[in-house]
């Protein structure tokens, strides 16, 4: 399966602009620095259908409910560099939630592990046998 990247899917997205929060002087109530990107999954038409579905299961938290996937930066005065750090974090969440995970393989333990645990249980429970009044 292909993971999608911004330039395939960058007619499908839009861009909007606001106000940014936070320090920034006399410059903030001017200019609207803050992005906001959104991309439909559900009515995008480059995704199969099985790629659609994958993405709204793993992004079921970041989707709203019209299948919006909405994306907000505000870490720069900068515009510019805002839409930038947007498109990077579309293309990282569509690159994690379409990578597919690695199933871990179960191991034993090693026969150091064994030895220094019950050296461990030996140790307390002679810890807990001196505790106790002498007969």
């Amino acid at each position: 399966m292909r993971i999608p990247q911004f330039d395939d899917i960058k007619e499908e997205i839009e861009f909007s602009t606001a106000r940014s929060s936070g320090p920034g002087g006399q410059n903030v109530n001017k200019v609207n620095s803050k992005v906001v990107l959104r991309w439909n999954v559900l009515r995008s038409n480059l995704l199969a259908e099985e790629v659609k579905s994958i993405l709204t299961a793993q992004l079921k938290s970041k989707l709203t409910s019209v299948g919006d996937l909405v994306i907000s930066v505000q870490e720069t005065r900068s515009q510019r560099e805002n839409k930038e750090q947007a498109i990077v974090k579309l293309n990282h969440l569509l690159k994690r939630s379409l990578t597919p995970r690695k199933k871990r393989k179960p191991t034993k333990p090693t026969l150091a592990s064994k030895v220094k645990r019950h050296k461990q249980k030996k140790l307390k429970s002679e810890k807990k046998q001196w505790r106790q009044k002498p007969e």
